[in-house]
């Protein structure tokens, strides 16, 4: 798999490694912006349409099968699930977006759950927002691109599912989200392909965390 990394990840691989091989707890659930824990250590959020495979990148991550609830079924997340990794950050596993086979007032819960948290927690560092690589940015995540834009929380775009593409359509597919994502002020411009299932490219985006992480001086 080609990946498209900053040289300066390059230190952090082992950094990266040990951080996630850490403990990695369940701290928190919220259904509401009423009910978020106390802002603290830095959070560091995944964002992504319903079955993009959100879950099993955090449990790919982590090293752990169960950490984050798999589901066949989209839309299983319905709120924000607040995981403590290494002593050191939260991981924030938001609902999954743009299912419409769930009741559309539930669906406009989840999306304002999701808006009031990007706009208002200045303890969030970034947002991963998960792409499928077969498919790419689609409009409704553009609509949740928008908001982060709009909110000025830094996010980044990593490729899910990218095993299930040739070399030739990963390089067309990683081209093309640059694309999309060249003129958002608030995109950072490296975009990580990943496979849950292979483990290809989480070496590298632990790496990138652990290096967001101590720019954020919480290494």
């Amino acid at each position: 798999m080609t990946h498209t990394t900053a040289p300066e990840t390059d230190p952090y691989l082992e950094v990266g490694r040990k951080l996630f091989a850490g403990e990695a707890d369940f701290k928190w659930a919220a259904n509401s912006l009423k009910n978020l824990p106390p802002m603290g250590q830095v959070e560091i959020a995944f964002a992504g349409r319903s079955n993009v495979g959100k879950s099993s990148l955090v449990n790919a991550l982590t090293g752990r099968n169960t950490l984050a609830r798999t589901s066949h079924t989209p839309g299983r997340t319905q709120q924000l699930n607040f995981f403590q990794i290494g002593g050191r950050f939260q991981l924030v596993d938001m609902p999954g977006y743009g299912y419409a086979a769930v009741e559309k007032e539930k669906v406009q819960a989840w999306t304002q759950l999701i808006h009031d948290y990007l706009r208002g927690r200045a303890s969030l560092a970034r947002v991963y927002v998960l792409i499928d690589a077969r498919h790419g940015i689609k409009p409704v995540d553009e609509n949740v691109l928008e908001t982060l834009d709009k909110a000025a929380v830094s996010y980044q775009i990593v490729l899910t599912k990218a095993d299930e593409l040739k070399p030739g359509e990963i390089e067309k597919r990683l081209t093309d989200t640059a694309g999309k994502i060249a003129k958002r002020a608030a995109a950072f411009p490296v975009i990580m392909p990943t496979s849950s299932r292979t483990g290809g490219g989480i070496a590298e985006l632990r790496a990138e965390i652990a290096r967001l992480l101590d720019e954020r001086g919480a290494l």
